[in-house]
């Protein structure tokens, strides 16, 4: 098995723990990756981590290449992501400076469907995606999260579960979107991760996300709405602790068992006469399909 992170820049700290290392470009059918690879070993573990913004952050959430960042994990041989992402939070319990494991996730892109799936131009595939984090990924992230910001950093509570809104951006919500969204019973927000975890899924690949709150959007009243200067902050201040999760989580793979269903999770869902595809297409997805 083969773990990858998608994440900020700073994680490229991870580099130096680990052996081996080579920055890998990939080639996809679907364009460029938002950056070369980062692929090593540690303790007998293939790792490979990803700057999902490109490094030195140039990349936009809706300018990112998700079917090449998803499809260049899997071609590199990943079994299983974790998403370390900035978000903000929908919840008073969810302060800046926590983590959050996510659960669920609602979808407020205005992309286009084609962007969020690797099928279309001639086949036809619906996914279950009614539980769209790996149960076992989730529940080992969020044991080893806890484990080390107790011993780390004992002020930042580390949130088993909550929902995750994928708004669009650039810009950050209105007043009035916050609320709405915290109407709805959203617990924090950000503007990345349901391509990923969908792409994840149709890949084949357990899929989870680490969330560390940067801020309370705009919504609450005894704090400044959000700012750049206050995401950066926040993040900073998080970097070492997100790297001790990311590092003890490569140490807690060989506990992984994979009993979930992520792996197959296409074995019924392709509709379409293989013998109607297109031979191209059949090709792009060869490493994809069942």
């Amino acid at each position: 098995m083969a773990l990858g992170f998608i994440g900020g820049s700073g994680l490229y700290k991870l580099e130096s723990e680990l052996s081996n290392v080579e920055h890998v470009d990939v080639e996809t059918p679907f364009g460029s990756p938002s950056d070369k690879y980062v692929v090593g070993t540690k303790n007998g573990v293939e790792v490979v981590f990803l700057p999902r913004h490109g490094v030195g952050h140039r990349i936009l959430p809706s300018e990112l290449n998700h079917k090449a960042n998803i499809y260049g994990m899997k071609k590199l041989g990943v079994t299983h992501i974790v998403s370390l992402s900035a978000c903000g939070s929908l919840r008073e319990n969810m302060k800046p400076r926590d983590f959050v494991v996510v659960e669920q996730y609602v979808d407020r892109t205005k992309r286009e469907g084609g962007e969020h799936t690797f099928f279309g131009n001639g086949i036809v595939a619906h996914i279950s995606f009614a539980d769209p984090v790996c149960p076992e990924l989730s529940e080992a992230l969020y044991n080893v999260a806890s484990s080390v910001a107790a011993k780390s950093a004992p002020g930042i509570t580390v949130h088993q579960g909550g929902t995750y809104l994928n708004m669009e951006g650039p810009a950050f919500s209105t007043k009035a979107e916050s609320n709405l969204y915290r109407s709805w019973g959203m617990d924090v927000i950000g503007m990345t991760n349901i391509a990923e975890a969908k792409l994840a899924r149709e890949a084949g690949i357990c899929y989870a996300t680490l969330a560390m709150v940067t801020d309370y959007d705009c919504w609450h009243g005894d704090h400044e709405s959000v700012t750049l200067e206050m995401i950066l902050g926040n993040l900073s201040a998080n970097t070492g602790l997100a790297l001790k999760i990311a590092e003890t989580m490569v140490e807690k793979m060989a506990a992984l068992r994979r009993k979930c269903s992520c792996a197959t999770a296409l074995a019924t869902a392709v509709i379409t006469d293989l013998s109607l595809v297109p031979e191209k297409v059949k090709n792009d997805l060869a490493i994809i399909l069942p």
